[in-house]
């Protein structure tokens, strides 16, 4: 593929555009609403007495836990065959056919059935979204140079925004207008609406499939000769592990990006649960919260972008990372719906611009090398281990403390822990030299 095609990266950016109607539509608004109006409070599920928003949490880290085990496998094939656009069509496909099921999800038979049943389809869901993202990410070096990744990247965050704000509005409609005409439709639209994501998601991805072409096949000899494809991607993991000994900005990036990181994702999985129990916020005022969010992240991306541009990523890296610690504690406080709205306000600003620096931050210190999805691949499973620990943490306080804003304390420490070690890291260390 040609460096800085244009063509080539508005086609990748689709994959955005195409994925994150999941990530709104199901991680962020519909289907948590729709799980805590089906779902009591307390519910047995295999012989255990479980607060349902805990449970939600932990099918959150359960599904995490698959991905990040998977990943260094999957990452190891597709750079030994050269098939990473296979992958990420397959776990693409799998997303979107989970997203539909979830139609089935509702509340009819025993409670235990039912919901085991919601959340296989949600850990599904999940696995299809992540397992896909670290294929589409390692694309980002192949396409785009050094100088272009912070712009590229923020446009794929922008990208993902603005569509799946256009799908989260069509559900929005059509779900308000139920409530205000009175169509009597129960259910029917929010389950609509998954399947809805499941279409649009597989749908849109195809004009990025059309476009990404498969990297050159690698030595297929060497894996023969083994023909052992899961310790090939642990080893894989090893490799990295210790040519990140060679790069320690690199590795200390990735260490604070663990913590910092666990943090951001946890907000994102569980800021609707927490409005919808602790502020007893309507449905409606929801979905407007998560809108609010999604278009003042689109401007959150662009802005830290640009200062990253003039200040460089340390200073970018940073200010994201204090407003989120200021969110989390700020969190803990909030006992109005005005006052929550102003804190997704916040929340939208940062949300876009630490996830879209953080990828491309790496990106531009990784070293000189083919082997981008391990490299990749490395980066997804200390992102995906970390919302594993931060879900889990984030349900066990909710569930032993008997609510859920003790557990936003929690996520504070994260932040704090991954600030300071970004501050261990020299600003000049993060300056890349642009090789033409």
């Amino acid at each position: 593929m040609q460096l800085n095609d244009p063509k080539t990266i508005r086609a990748w950016t689709y994959y955005d555009w195409a994925n994150s109607a999941y990530s709104l539509v199901i991680t962020t608004a519909i289907f948590p609403l729709y799980y805590n109006s089906i779902v009591d409070n307390k519910i047995k599920l295999l012989g255990f007495e479980i607060v349902s928003e805990s449970l939600a949490s932990y099918s959150i880290s359960l599904s995490f836990l698959i991905i990040a085990i998977l990943s260094p496998i999957l990452s190891s094939i597709a750079d030994y065959r050269g098939n990473k656009r296979s992958f990420m069509q397959f776990f693409c496909y799998l997303g979107s056919a989970a997203c539909c099921a979830m139609y089935f999800f509702k509340r009819e038979g025993t409670q235990e059935a039912n919901v085991l049943y919601g959340l296989t389809c949600s850990v599904l869901a999940s696995i299809g979204y992540c397992g896909s993202i670290v294929f589409y990410n390692a694309y980002l070096p192949e396409i785009a140079g050094k100088e272009k990744q912070d712009t590229v990247s923020a446009k794929g965050f922008a990208m993902g925004y603005i569509g799946s704000v256009i799908l989260m509005l069509v559900c929005f409609a059509f779900i308000l207008l139920n409530d205000q005409l009175g169509w009597n439709l129960k259910d029917y639209p929010a389950r609509i609406s998954f399947v809805m994501v499941g279409i649009w998601w597989a749908g849109f991805a195809q004009i990025t499939f059309r476009k990404l072409k498969p990297p050159k096949k690698q030595n297929l000899q060497s894996t023969a000769i083994t023909g052992k494809v899961i310790s090939n991607g642990y080893r894989e993991l090893q490799k990295v592990w210790n040519e990140l000994q060679h790069y320690p900005t690199l590795k200390k990036y990735l260490l604070s990006f663990f913590f910092y990181n666990m943090g951001v994702q946890t907000v994102m999985y569980m800021a609707t649960y927490f409005a919808s129990k602790e502020l007893q916020m309507a449905a409606t005022q929801l979905l407007s919260v998560v809108l609010i969010i999604q278009v003042v992240a689109i401007g959150g991306a662009w802005l830290f972008a640009k200062i990253s541009e003039r200040l460089g990523n340390k200073i970018s890296l940073l200010s994201l990372v204090l407003i989120w610690i200021g969110i989390c504690f700020a969190a803990y406080f909030v006992r109005s719906v005005n006052q929550f709205y102003l804190l997704a306000f916040a929340v939208g600003m940062v949300m876009g611009g630490i996830q879209s620096m953080s990828r491309s931050t790496y990106s531009k210190l990784l070293p000189a090398t083919t082997d981008t999805a391990s490299y990749f691949s490395f980066y997804d499973v200390c992102d995906k281990t970390g919302i594993v620990i931060g879900t889990l943490s984030f349900g066990l306080i909710a569930q032993l403390m008997g609510g859920m804003r003790n557990s936003t304390l929690a996520l504070s420490c994260y932040f704090i822990i991954g600030l300071l070690l970004l501050l261990r890291i020299r600003k000049n260390e993060f300056e890349v030299k642009v090789t033409e």
